[in-house]
């Protein structure tokens, strides 16, 4: 995967994986990792560095450690020496392994970090890449609400006042869960998923007109919030306009672009007298039905096409009994 443009520090990844630091490294907390690939530098210890990422994390596993305590004192020395003067954000050790005397000398003395995990290495490995590509994935914000209704994330989009909040307070109340307010901030982890969130700042928060600002997580429990959430269908609410066609079937699929994914779309319109949470509730679940590979809408005109063929068919027999 090509460099992202955003950056996370060491340091936060350091905390998040509770990763020990085996030397000092002044301003190690501060450098920022760029790439969401990691390196096993098996080849580059062996001398070959065409091709090598120096931009990503390195992680040495026991294959790695096992060569190089075959290495004679000197080749090691020359072998560590060559790897750690190559500019990268850090080199970790999985397994808990023990570094050569000559590497935390060597990784000191080019000012490179070496830390170390606990973990397996192909297990740290996925954990870590996972979280590279959250971090540093491709990022909008959207002024919406987005919530978790029947395992589904549901974004709704439309204009200040439209009832957005109202909405998933009701839908709180009703047992699901909110995940932001207002701000939605949306990362594209992968080709096909889209993740949204809450800013710091304003998280479990929600606004709630000639009420003011309420605490979802306090009044409600922390079962009524989360963190995150995958962005599966986008909800577009606005004013009821008489002049305007709504789909009244649902036969066509409608999608909403954002960072280049096609997200599946309605659009509901508001007016005294609908209740939006259950009209939400039954949009989640019957999304879910549609993902299963049952589409009510196109049963139903199947049915209705099968009715007009027979009808028509009835017509034609009696026409020639006439005769």
């Amino acid at each position: 995967m090509a460099n992202s443009i955003y950056g996370v520090s060491l340091g936060k990844i350091i905390s998040e994986f509770g990763l020990e630091e085996l030397n000092h490294v002044p301003g190690s907390h501060e450098i920022e990792v760029k790439s969401t690939d990691i390196n096993r530098p098996g080849l580059q210890l062996a001398g070959f560095f065409e091709y090598f990422g120096s931009e990503r994390i390195q992680l040495i596993g026991s294959v790695e450690m096992a060569y190089l305590k075959n290495l004679s004192y000197e080749d090691r020395y020359t072998s560590l020496y060559t790897f750690f003067n190559k500019e990268t954000p850090c080199v970790i050790l999985a397994r808990g392994m023990e570094p050569f005397p000559e590497m935390l000398e060597i990784a000191t003395g080019c000012g490179r970090p070496l830390l170390r995990t606990q973990e397996e290495t192909s297990r740290f490995a996925s954990y870590l890449i996972y979280y590279l590509n959250v971090e540093l994935a491709q990022r909008c914000t959207k002024h919406g609400v987005l919530v978790e209704v029947y395992g589904e994330g549901i974004l709704m989009l439309g204009e200040s006042g439209v009832g957005k909040s109202e909405t998933a307070l009701e839908l709180v109340k009703r047992g699901h869960r909110l995940v932001a307010d207002d701000v939605v901030e949306i990362r594209k982890v992968s080709n096909k998923t889209l993740v949204g969130s809450s800013p710091d700042i304003i998280r479990h928060f929600i606004e709630i007109r000639g009420v003011g600002i309420l605490d979802v997580k306090n009044l409600y429990g922390v079962g009524s919030v989360k963190m995150t959430e995958g962005i599966n269908l986008i909800i577009h609410m606005e004013l009821w306009d008489t002049k305007k066609q709504y789909d009244r079937l649902g036969i066509n699929d409608e999608f909403t672009e954002i960072l280049g994914l096609k997200i599946p779309s309605l659009t509901i319109p508001v007016r005294p007298g609908r209740n939006l949470a259950i009209i939400i509730e039954v949009a989640a679940m019957n999304h879910r039905q549609r993902k299963m590979g049952y589409n009510a809408a196109k049963v139903l005109n199947q049915r209705v096409m099968r009715e007009i063929e027979r009808n028509s068919l009835n017509g034609i027999e009696k026409d020639e009994n006439l005769l």
